[in-house]
């Protein structure tokens, strides 16, 4: 096991623009400083082209980069070769081997982990060919036995056993997603890295899968970088979230920190699902909010961040973040927000209302009761949880928050759970 470190690593590629003019590079990712720990299942998200999959092809040696250095286990690693680092990494597409069985697929990597002589090498292949003939006829290697021994630990760790004589198109997609886990597993590598594995499979069979990989992780312990779009991924399975934006982190920190506590308006958007509500609003005196003409007064930590705000000398509009569910069906008094309800999701275990504010004509939405009885085109009025609100400047960064407070004080965010030993 080991930790990993990217510092100051930056990955540009050149243009590919045609012409006379001279081209200009293409930044990938820029200084990028991030810390994973031993054991540590991290996830990494962000929108398409932000550098998640660059920065795990980096650190599986699959890509150079330009300039920085990445460390695994203490040890400098950007100038060994891929075979040289000790890292195993799961692709989207799987990348299995279609003329090699399940039981090849899964010992590929541990037949070519060391070089052979050729004498070993012939006494390997006729292991191999004699395994299935009489006990007496077959010829040994102990390397071999090795490997085969390894082989089925990983398949039994798997439920593979039934599938190893089979080929990859003979299995299904989540047979194969559980194949490339196995060859990535069987290596006992330092690190796990792991790119959209799930992205191939039906709702059903990933919901499966997800839980399959976080106990895996959880038994074997091993440093795991794993890259999603999908958003219950990223907040069920991850003991860390990474946010990429640009090729830069945006914010590193429990599912919860960044759910409760986004750094920035980015991360608050793109964090949660549905998204963060924003809305323009006027701090005023005694650390209130006005919103149109209705005025709020946030309590808890936040509170707190506005009134030092103030008390610098800040000044002007400020962006307020709300979460669906801090929004709430209340009486129709002159606190509470009136709005037109245009569209409702009916999810079973909840409902999710976007609604006009009739003032300002803002679109919210909103998360109710599945027991709320609201037609489209009704009027509703909403309160707002006053612990709730979060508050963004004008460049989109929060509001700093009372030194004092740790940003995920208020919730039970996860730790890394006691790692049992490898096998």
């Amino acid at each position: 096991m080991a930790d990993v470190r990217f510092q100051q690593v930056s990955k540009t590629y050149p243009s590919r623009a045609g012409g006379s003019g001279r081209p200009e590079a293409v930044p990938v990712l820029q200084r990028l400083d991030l810390s994973i720990e031993d054991g540590e299942f991290l996830v990494l998200v962000g929108p398409s082209g932000c550098g998640k999959s660059t920065l795990l092809r980096m650190l599986a040696g699959l890509e150079q980069p330009s300039s920085g250095e990445i460390w695994v286990g203490g040890r400098a690693v950007s100038q060994l070769r891929p075979s040289r680092r000790n890292v195993a990494m799961v692709f989207q597409s799987y990348a299995l081997y279609p003329h090699l069985s399940v039981a090849d697929n899964i010992g590929f990597g541990l037949r070519r982990s060391t070089p052979r002589r050729p004498e070993a090498q012939l006494q390997d292949s006729l292991h191999r060919l004699s395994r299935h003939w009489p006990r007496a006829l077959r010829l040994h290697s102990a390397r071999e036995a090795r490997i085969e021994a390894r082989i089925a630990e990983v398949a039994a760790t798997l439920e593979l056993e039934p599938l190893l004589e089979r080929r990859p198109k003979e299995l299904s997609g989540g047979q194969k997603q559980r194949v490339a886990l196995g060859r990535a597993i069987a290596r006992q590598p330092d690190v796990f890295l792991m790119d959209e594995p799930l992205s191939n499979l039906d709702a059903k069979l990933r919901t499966g899968t997800r839980a399959q990989i976080v106990d895996l992780q959880r038994r074997l312990g091993t440093t795991t970088l794993y890259v999603t779009h999908d958003q219950v991924e990223a907040m069920t399975m991850g003991h860390r979230i990474a946010v990429l934006n640009g090729g830069r982190l945006q914010q590193l920190g429990t599912p919860m920190e960044l759910y409760r506590w986004p750094a920035n308006l980015f991360v608050a958007q793109f964090i949660g699902s549905p998204p963060m509500n924003v809305l323009p609003v006027t701090p005023v005196a005694t650390g209130q909010l006005q919103l149109g003409s209705r005025r709020f007064a946030p309590e808890g930590p936040i509170a707190e961040a506005l009134l030092q705000w103030q008390a610098r000398g800040g000044t002007g509009e400020l962006s307020a973040g709300l979460r669906p569910e801090h929004l709430l069906p209340a009486p129709a008094t002159n606190r509470n927000l009136a709005v037109e309800v245009s569209h409702i999701e009916a999810l079973g275990n909840e409902q999710l209302l976007t609604c006009r504010l009739l003032e300002t004509g803002h679109l919210l939405q909103v998360r109710c009761d599945p027991g709320t009885s609201v037609r489209s085109g009704e009027t509703l009025h909403l309160g707002v949880d006053p612990r709730g609100w979060r508050l963004f400047e004008a460049d989109g960064e929060a509001l700093a928050m009372p030194s004092e407070r740790a940003p995920g004080s208020d919730s039970t965010s996860p730790s890394l759970p006691p790692l049992g030993p490898r096998p």
